[in-house]
């Protein structure tokens, strides 16, 4: 655990979900190519897609419309909706199908289990202050049984831009009717989270489980910690 400066008194705290409460990649990896395998099954058309012809469509159209990049589940649907078209699949069963197969690519990505240490952490914490969390992903939190650990889930999308943009930390102290710097935020990455949570007014906690190099950081965090449970030293 290193401090890098004071922590201040606040009123609440905000977790990130990807790679924070519990170990992303490898979750995110399987179901990428569970759900190509899924369109090659499901669709005739889409027989031949590969992940990397997926990966270029993806690409393609967020350059195309820019302001997907800040909600990841329209980002997803946009794309599936296009790849079929280009595919031959009529675009009014285009849209239907790119429906479908988001629920079902939902499903895959949420199907794991939250570690122990992190319910256990959310509930222990949750005795002092207020818990939410702030995620620019689209884990479906009643799957994976965190709907009951946050006062609530704020997710970028619906006109919330992802972080590091401040949206969705204004939104959230809004809701809880305190300010910006009354948060302490708890996140894994070194944008996203530690420079979007304090260069819009909130404190950060940078959890480094991998020991990364804060070498060219724009912001420090307040404190960087290893092991989550290192934040039972800050009740």
């Amino acid at each position: 655990m290193k401090y890098y400066r004071p922590v201040r008194p606040f009123k609440a705290i905000s977790f990130d979900l990807d790679d924070t409460l519990y170990d992303n990649h490898p979750i995110i990896k399987k179901a990428e190519s569970a759900i190509i395998e899924h369109l090659n099954n499901s669709y005739p058309e889409l027989a031949q897609l590969t992940q990397k012809q997926w990966l270029l469509y993806k690409d393609l159209i967020v350059k195309e419309f820019p302001e997907l990049q800040y909600d990841v589940s329209l980002w997803r649907i946009k794309t599936l909706t296009r790849v079929m078209t280009i595919h031959g699949i009529p675009q009014f069963k285009a849209v239907e199908y790119a429906k479908h197969a988001f629920t079902e690519f939902l499903k895959l990505r949420s199907d794991f289990t939250v570690p122990l240490e992190s319910i256990q952490l959310l509930e222990k914490l949750a005795e002092s202050y207020p818990v939410i969390a702030i995620t620019n992903g689209n884990v479906d939190e009643f799957q994976i049984r965190l709907h009951d650990k946050f006062q609530f889930i704020l997710k970028a999308g619906d006109g919330l831009k992802s972080k590091p943009h401040a949206d969705l930390f204004i939104e959230a102290a809004r809701r809880l009717n305190i300010e910006v710097s009354d948060i302490l935020h708890v996140g894994d990455h070194l944008i996203s989270d530690v420079y979007g949570a304090q260069n819009n007014g909130a404190q950060a906690v940078w959890f480094n489980p991998n020991k990364q190099s804060l070498n060219g950081a724009r912001l420090l965090p307040s404190v960087e910690i290893s092991h989550l449970d290192h934040l039972y030293k800050l009740l």
